[in-house]
């Protein structure tokens, strides 16, 4: 399924033109004007599964925050936008194929990082609650209440209860359960599968963080069922070969001057794993 067909980018005249027309020139940054014009981007077409490769400051993450702006998709985490990037926004221009659904959203690697924060902060609160109810139930069990009035019959019910039940048994009826806690990469595996429905544009930036390589090749799998059978296209920025290697992507290697197509094959990075384990290709015989 395609929603975004094309984006276009001011090219470096145009972003020329607009900072010569700011009256003010104590600007230390323009960003993200001169990002992208500077490797020659000024157009990308989408597939279903698109790519946005390149080493870190190629601006993949940059086009990935303007495509987000321009389609107004929905974003959990706030991140730094400058005095001009409206501007820069507003010079864009994109094309649509198909409506772009009300579930659309971009997914940054805060997204998920505050997902797994907010589980860890919630379990350690109730840890916390918990231990102040075995103190409670000890206090309470063995006081020396004597019930005298109306105003206490709150406290009553609550020595009665403690007397009737065991320790745990009591906390556990006070108390709600832990959220379950996975590891970090189970937790980030399991807030994509949570957050990307059916039907819907999704802008993922450098989802293989906290993943290890077996979740990278689980993920691959669940992106490439959703562009498929589920209504999904997607838009990803990443520099890990398992998610390049994804089935039918169209990849933009931004390192490239000007940005080129390529096969993944032909990517540094990938070449730069190949060779590795090549060299090292007598020791997996052994």
């Amino acid at each position: 399924m395609v929603y975004l067909k094309s984006m276009i980018f001011p090219n470096a005249d145009l972003e020329f033109d607009f900072i010569l027309s700011i009256k003010r020139t104590c600007y230390d940054s323009y960003y993200p004007f001169k990002i992208l014009s500077g490797h020659d981007l000024h157009r990308l077409d989408f597939e279903p599964i698109t790519i946005l490769y390149g080493s870190n400051g190629s601006g993949k993450t940059t086009a990935l925050n303007v495509i987000a702006e321009k389609t107004k998709v929905r974003r959990d985490s706030v991140y730094n936008k400058s005095n001009f990037f409206p501007d820069y926004v507003q010079m864009c221009e994109m094309h649509t194929e198909s409506e772009i659904t009300g579930d659309s959203r971009i997914i940054t690697s805060d997204d998920v990082f505050d997902y797994m924060l907010n589980i860890r902060n919630l379990n350690e609160g109730i840890d916390k609650k918990r231990e102040n109810l075995f103190d409670e139930y000890l206090d309470v069990k063995y006081s020396q209440f004597k019930f005298r009035t109306m105003d206490d019959y709150d406290q009553l019910k609550r020595v009665n209860n403690s007397r009737r039940k065991t320790q745990s048994k009591f906390v556990r009826g006070e108390l709600m359960d832990n959220v379950r806690e996975y590891s970090n990469g189970e937790s980030a595996f399991l807030y994509f599968t949570q957050k990307i429905g059916e039907n819907g544009l999704y802008l993922l930036d450098e989802p293989e963080n906290s993943l290890s390589v077996k979740r990278q090749l689980e993920l691959v799998k669940f992106l490439e069922d959703s562009a498929r059978f589920f209504g999904c296209q997607f838009i990803i920025s990443t520099h890990s070969p398992f998610l390049l290697s994804m089935k039918g992507a169209k990849i933009y290697n931004l390192d490239a001057d000007p940005v080129s197509v390529d096969r993944w094959t032909e990517l540094e990075q990938v070449r730069t794993y190949y060779d590795f384990f090549k060299a090292h290709d007598q020791e997996f015989m052994d």
